[in-house]
């Protein structure tokens, strides 16, 4: 008898949910932004500006939040520091990447942060600059403004000895970003800065 209660009982029994096993609800769809085309090949300078966010923790219970762009082509970058980091706060630095990028912003590479939608992706739409976003879990797709993280530290982060508020410290970011820009030589651009690689670009464009 208690053979085959035993078996009965066995026969009731249902294997736990496989992890994962739930089907996950679709995301939303973005209303702009869109994967990039495998066709889409950068040639130009403009032609894909990579824009990622950073937090940075000077002191314990302070967190800022660094917003860098970065050409893919040129390696020319320009960073800002904010208290946070929201849709409206990162349209207001694509405000100021298209005012002093030396030239056309044509297409923007970001991650799906939350902080890319809303307001950011109207901003792009409105200024008719395509909105690339990566897929989930593929940070190395951005790595070029990805790497330039540890140049922050390095050159920047690691010297920096002023008042860590965002005013003084977005002034001192301008300052290094002129250095880096005009002056800094890259062994990938021949040993040329940015803006001097630029200039060699247009000079020969114009011959």
């Amino acid at each position: 008898m208690c053979h085959y209660s035993t078996i009965a009982a066995a026969a009731l029994m249902r294997a736990p949910p496989r992890p994962g096993g739930a089907r996950r609800k679709p995301r939303p769809k973005r209303p702009y932004a869109v994967r990039k085309p495998s066709a889409y090949r950068p040639t130009r300078s403009g032609d894909l500006v990579q824009i990622d966010t950073l937090d940075i923790r000077p002191l314990p219970g302070v967190i800022l939040k660094h917003f860098t762009a970065r050409d893919r082509r040129l390696l020319l970058r320009r960073p800002a520091v904010g208290t946070q980091a929201t849709s409206a706060s990162a349209a207001r630095f694509l405000e100021a990447v298209v005012a002093r990028m030396p030239f056309p912003v044509r297409a923007i590479q970001v991650d799906g942060g939350s902080e890319f939608q809303g307001s950011f992706e109207e901003a792009c739409k409105a200024r008719g600059i395509l909105l690339f976003v990566l897929p989930p879990h593929s940070p190395k797709l951005n790595g070029h403004v990805e790497r330039r993280r540890r140049t922050h530290v390095e050159e920047f982060s690691d010297f920096y000895d002023g008042e860590l508020t965002v005013g003084p410290l977005n002034r001192a970011l301008r300052e290094w970003e002129a250095y880096y820009n005009a002056e800094r030589p890259h062994q990938s651009l021949g040993w040329l800065s940015p803006m001097e690689y630029l200039a060699e670009q247009r000079l020969g464009a114009a011959s």
